[in-house]
């Protein structure tokens, strides 16, 4: 059994969630001068790679809830970043895709994710990235295995 630490706001979970929150953060910051936040520039990435998919489709490839994507969507549309059509099987269903003006925006911007992961990993040992990323992943899977298994412990 792993070791509890003393001070439970010094665990691996607290800085997963400290490092989370301070990369979020310097991410809008680059993307502030574009007018997009973190989750808008997400949907334009995968639209911008994967071209052209349903809504429902990026919702579960982003992870995010109905509603949150509703509402990005609705933001991306309005700024003529995104088109929506309907699905060719079922009506209610949305294709997304980049406008042109989306297209030309996406090909201005900066790499947010690259930008924050130099600033964050500056100096660090190549190997210490790959222990980091090698126990958070295993983790990450242990903790989702057991979720869709079991209830956690209250």
């Amino acid at each position: 059994m792993v070791n509890e630490v003393d001070d439970p706001h010094d665990s691996v979970g607290s800085w997963a969630k400290r490092y989370y929150f301070a990369n979020r953060a310097a991410i809008e910051t680059v993307l502030r001068p574009f007018d997009l936040g973190s989750t808008q520039w997400s949907v334009l990435y995968q639209l911008a790679h994967d071209g052209p998919t349903l809504q429902r489709d990026l919702g579960r490839l982003l992870h995010l809830e109905r509603a949150t994507l509703s509402g990005v969507v609705t933001t991306l549309v309005r700024k003529g970043l995104i088109g929506q059509t309907p699905g060719s099987d079922d009506q209610r269903q949305r294709h997304l895709q980049l406008t042109p003006a989306g297209a030309a925006l996406w090909e201005r911007l900066p790499d947010p994710m690259a930008i924050v992961r130099q600033i964050a990993l500056e100096g660090v040992d190549p190997a210490d990235v790959e222990v980091a990323i090698r126990v958070m992943k295993a983790a990450t899977e242990r903790v989702t295995a057991h979720t869709a298994s079991a209830q956690l412990p209250r």
